[in-house]
């Protein structure tokens, strides 16, 4: 029967390539870069032969350490924390709490399979780690031990690395590994999330011998992270019904609305206006300023309280109950200074200062790549380019048009529509990595990938950023060769050299 309509696109299947497999594309990748080094020739990986080349994440991890210089046969000196240090971070990265469940999770239902589970912090350091003996003292010979730093720039490619690069559980298999010293292993690991900040707050990885290692070890894994995180989750919601008896008298003594919160800004208690679950609070800290502007609420009073704050709208309320100025209007988007902070690959940070107050918070990665996309091209985007530009599919419009809804909750007149850009009136400036491939490193979108290789290369520039000069090597000249452009990062020439 003939099909109509649009076609979903489907990703493609593959076979798991095996160690041996694995072994040759790493040696092979390795060489045949080192050789285009010496030829200095741009050969785009895209052109290797399907099924004979790492996958992205894995290609990406190796082009950064060959750029760093870090040698596939040796590694680099490892940092260790000493004992004193070791603890302390395990008492502030708060999974401590949640050891136990771990041990029960994953140890107990693999049974005989020899594993090691390690938990890392934030910061790639491994604070804890256990499993069978024998194992760990192989483990130790490698330097996988408590204290460590289990980081790309050191240990080259590995499953804790990966997951806290991309903020998402990862397998890391055999000659995936960019130490060859690593090629016995399998790492697979998952990232777990404070709920409170929703920042991630460490790693769980369980690490064994590549031959023995199951496949159904990542899904277990990543579920483990999500049991660790409701462990969290109800620590703070018991935290936060302590705030809440604390407030409750508080604001009944309140003259107008008024709103509680805690540190993190997840509301406790609220009298005479609808709040969020969440309000969005300056990733800096309050300023020594008497009216602070909050998204959703607009101008207020800040006052301190035990494990939180008393917040009150200075501004009159509407008829419905909610407030003036919670959300950008386009007069108080006139002249409006909008930066994008990326130089973090693990945080990025959206700060406005205008006519409606200053303010920042932090991002999540989808917004993230959104924001940038927008102030790369500020002529604008449908829906289905910015679509193609993220996913690669065209048809993924309605995942776009949501993640743009939510944004204009708070950035409200900053963004317009039809097609989705910022307002002419805002100036927007990006602030990018020193090294551009650190740019959004948990992004995969095509268009993100073309703008870290345009922003390496020197054809393409940050708004508001000076010109990034080409990667030159002994015997470059010390200027750039005649007829390099370098685009403006707002003009459709800009656009075109990123993406579709």
């Amino acid at each position: 029967m003939r099909q109509t309509g649009r076609q979903t696109r489907r990703p493609e299947r593959r076979t798991p390539q095996t160690a041996a497999e694995l072994a040759r594309v790493h040696d092979r990748t390795l060489a045949e870069a080192a050789v285009r080094d010496l030829a200095r020739a741009a050969v785009p990986a895209d052109d290797a032969p399907p099924g004979r080349q790492p996958r992205p994440e894995i290609g990406d991890s190796w082009a950064r350490l060959r750029r760093l210089g870090l040698d596939p046969d040796a590694g680099a000196v490892a940092v260790h924390l000493g004992p004193a240090e070791v603890e302390h971070r395990r008492r502030a990265c708060g999974l401590d709490v949640v050891l136990p469940v771990l041990r029960d999770t994953l140890l107990a239902p693999v049974g005989q399979t020899p594993l090691i589970l390690a938990i890392a912090d934030a910061e790639g350091h491994v604070l804890w780690q256990e499993g069978e003996r024998a194992l760990r003292r192989s483990a130790d010979r490698i330097g996988f031990l408590t204290g460590a730093r289990w980081i790309e720039e050191s240990v080259g490619t590995n499953g804790i690395a990966a997951a806290l690069r991309a903020q998402r559980p990862m397998h890391v298999h055999s000659a995936e590994h960019y130490l060859r010293s690593h090629h016995a292993w399998t790492c697979v690991a998952a990232p777990v999330r404070d709920p409170g900040t929703g920042r991630i707050t460490g790693v769980i990885n369980l690490s064994g011998p590549a031959h023995t290692v199951q496949p159904y070890l990542l899904q277990l894994t990543a579920t483990a992270a999500r049991l660790a995180e409701t462990e969290l989750r109800a620590r703070r919601l018991e935290s936060l019904h302590q705030l809440r008896t604390l407030a409750a008298p508080l604001l009944a003594r309140v003259n107008g609305p008024a709103v509680v919160v805690d540190a993190e800004g997840w509301t406790a208690a609220a009298a005479g206006l609808p709040t969020p679950a969440r309000l969005r609070l300056p990733t800096g800290g309050w300023s020594s300023a008497a009216v602070h502007w909050l998204a959703g609420l607009g101008e207020c009073a800040i006052e301190p309280l035990a494990d939180g704050w008393l917040i009150r709208p200075v501004r009159p309320t509407e008829d419905d109950g909610t407030t003036e100025g919670g959300t950008v209007t386009a007069e108080q988007a006139e002249g409006a200074r909008l930066r994008l902070d990326l130089r973090r690959p693990d945080r990025s940070e959206l700060s406005v200062h205008g006519a409606a107050g200053s303010w920042s918070h932090a991002l999540s990665p989808r917004h993230a790549e959104l924001l940038l996309l927008l102030a790369v091209e500020r002529d604008g985007h449908s829906a289905a380019r910015l679509a193609d530009a993220l996913f690669g599919d065209p048809g993924r419009t309605v995942t776009v048009r949501a993640e743009l809804s939510r944004l204009r909750r708070y950035l409200g007149g900053l963004l317009a529509h039809r097609p989705y850009r910022f307002a002419e009136s805002v100036l927007v400036t990006v602030l990018g990595p020193d090294d551009p491939y650190n740019l959004l490193p948990v992004s995969t979108a095509p268009a993100i990938r073309r703008l870290r290789a345009g922003l390496a290369a020197g054809t393409v520039r940050l708004p508001g950023a000076p010109p990034v000069p080409a990667p030159r090597t002994p015997g470059d000249a010390a200027v750039p060769p005649p007829g390099l452009r370098q685009p403006s990062a707002s003009s459709a020439d800009s656009w075109a050299s990123v993406g579709p």
